[in-house]
Parts: structure tokens; sequence; C-alpha cells
């Protein structure tokens, strides 16, 4: 049975209780046949003592919606997924509203994955450019 799109959102957002993301207040807000996207909202609570999101908390952002992608677009019956590397170039600094993470597969095979990942503000400028590898491994069962 497929799942609606509601229900894989619900799912992974319900995935985050008790953990970084949620502390981060990141949402799954979006996804289709090659892409999610997830926003979090720029607050203090992410910000570096300057007054500007953290590139630490972008990096999170990144991986998080870059991970759930492979997680969504993979067989999780008997694989699960780990980040390997991330790498972030931050461009642009955002003080308040919200930033938004759209992930987009560059390689999608059947044990590592290459996600791209733009990071862009509620006017759409780009605020950070991010790629992830991930590796699928079987579950032990």
């Amino acid at each position: 049975m497929q799942l609606s799109k509601e229900m894989v959102l619900e799912q992974a957002n319900n995935a985050t209780k008790n953990t970084l993301m949620e502390t981060l207040d990141i949402k799954m807000i979006d996804f289709g046949d090659d892409f999610l996207i997830a926003r979090m909202p720029v607050t203090p609570k992410v910000h570096q003592p300057d007054g500007v999101l953290h590139g630490g908390a972008t990096a999170a952002l990144a991986e998080t919606v870059g991970s759930f992608a492979s997680h969504i677009f993979i067989d999780t019956e008997n694989m699960f997924v780990r980040g390997l590397e991330i790498t972030a170039n931050h461009l642009k600094s955002v003080r308040s509203g919200f930033v938004y993470a759209k992930a987009t597969f560059l390689h999608k095979g059947r044990t590592t994955q290459l996600i791209d990942i733009k990071i862009t503000d509620d006017d759409d400028n780009l605020i950070s450019v991010c790629k992830l590898t991930t590796i699928s491994l079987p579950k032990n069962k």
C-alpha cells in the first residue's frame, strides 16, 4: 500500500520526537518524486552570538533533509541510511523568518546516494549550498 504525501510527511515529522530535529524545530513540508523540502525557523536558539543563523544549524538542517530523502526513497524494510559526508557553503546571512532546505538527488545508487541541498530564505534568496553523501546498509534481522 502506497502512503499518501500527508502520511509520509506526518511519519517523518513524528520520527523527530526527542531528537536534534525537534530541538531545532525542523519540519518536513513537501516532497515529490525526486525532492524533499524541510523548513526551520530562524530564532535566537539557532543564532550565532552576533544574531545570525549559525552554520552548524544550517548543516544540521541539510543533513536532516538529505538523510530523510534517502530514507523515503529506499527500501526501509531491509535497509537503513547513514550520512557519510556533508559539505556546506554559506553564502548569505539570515536573522529571522524561516529557512527552507530542498534536497534533490544527484546520484541515487543502491548503496550510495549523493544529494544536493539548497537552503533558501522566505524571499527565496540562496543562503547555503550543501552536498550530502549517504549510504544504505542492510538491516541485520
